[in-house]
């Protein structure tokens, strides 16, 4: 008695997916996993105000996918496109990967 189960635990594979999506061996998986938080961290600090409900990485090789799920995807975007970029210029910083993709999708 008194047994709990984490509900997201419980949704994984059937409702939901996983937050990240990459493979790393033994040697690069905490650095890997380290990077994912400090993105998550960056990305929620610098989008307060932008209704982020999620954040989902995908990698490759050479490529860094980061698609945010948001309730408010204009002030993600920002005028022109110009806080995607500053956005993405700052993730190829901090990851070092050249070719860094961002996804906004907006939620309802």
């Amino acid at each position: 008695m008194g047994q709990k189960a984490n509900p997201i635990g419980n949704r994984l594979g059937i409702i939901r997916g996983w937050e990240s999506n990459w493979y790393g061996n033994k040697k690069d998986f905490a650095g890997k996993l380290i990077e994912d938080n400090k993105i998550r961290n960056y990305l929620n600090a610098r989008i307060s105000k932008g209704g982020i409900a999620r954040i989902v990485i995908e990698r490759t090789l050479n490529k860094l996918i980061v698609t945010i799920h948001t309730s408010k995807p204009g002030i993600i975007i920002g005028k022109g496109g110009n806080e995607v970029d500053s956005i993405k210029e700052e993730l190829k910083k901090l990851t070092g990967k050249e070719d860094v993709q961002i996804n906004i999708l907006e939620i309802r």
